[in-house]
């Protein structure tokens, strides 16, 4: 049985993806920060998938120290890892020169550095395998600026950074990497914004243009997806 990981996974993009390998047969990590939350998931989910095994581990990655506990334990308990979702993130809007200080710090530690640690810890074995394939999801954020963009456009322009060194290091050793680049997506964080829900994506729309790049031959990759509202960014 293949086995994937996905960090973020309590909620919207994260959510769906995990839903959608979970559906495709792949037996599941899931991390966030909720640990109520990956307990109802784990329980609601392993009563409708019996036959994939669910593990959950319950991380702030924008730590550390967690991230690299994380790691351990996927490696320790783990036998393959087919694919890896860099998905954990946080969105603050802000001004450069308004913006709180310490906002930068913040969005580097959630949106970079989460991704960039994990990574490095599980890449090995990846490589040793020859095979896998890793997620960053990055955003229209990691392409160009936009008002109010702020520190957190930073931070997600350098995911892209690192994908793309990422994807430069690992092309010769069978792991694909990919760069997600979404537009704005219905998920709780837009309740009570006033934007109806029709007007932006489902998160499903991201998962199931995931699924589409893993299943290409192990030839092909997709370096970069942009998917956008069919109206447009907001």
């Amino acid at each position: 049985m293949p086995y994937a990981v996905i960090t973020g996974a309590t909620r919207g993009i994260g959510h769906a993806i995990a839903k959608m390998l979970l559906k495709e047969g792949f037996s599941v990590v899931l991390t966030g920060r909720d640990s109520n939350m990956l307990d109802q998931l784990k329980q609601e989910w392993g009563k409708q998938y019996p036959q994939n095994s669910i593990f959950t581990f319950r991380a702030d990655l924008s730590v550390r120290s967690e991230a690299d506990a994380l790691g351990d334990h996927i490696l320790a308990h783990i036998p393959e890892i087919d694919i890896l979702v860099n998905n954990a993130g946080s969105f603050r809007p802000g001004s450069l020169c308004n913006e709180a200080d310490g906002l930068l710090e913040e969005m580097i530690n959630t949106n970079l550095y989460s991704a960039y640690h994990l990574t490095r810890k599980l890449a090995p074995a990846m490589i040793a395998r020859g095979k896998g394939h890793i997620f960053n999801m990055c955003s229209v954020a990691s392409l160009r600026a936009y008002p109010n963009g702020g520190s957190y456009s930073i931070s997600k322009y350098a995911l892209m950074g690192f994908s793309e060194n990422l994807r430069e290091e690992l092309k010769h050793t069978g792991i694909r990497v990919t760069s997600v680049c979404p537009g704005a997506t219905y998920t709780s964080s837009w309740a009570g914004s006033g934007v109806l829900p029709e007007r932006i994506m489902e998160a499903n729309d991201i998962a199931l243009t995931i699924w589409g790049c893993y299943r290409l031959s192990e030839r092909a990759n997709v370096d970069t997806i942009v998917v956008r509202p069919v109206k447009g960014d907001l």
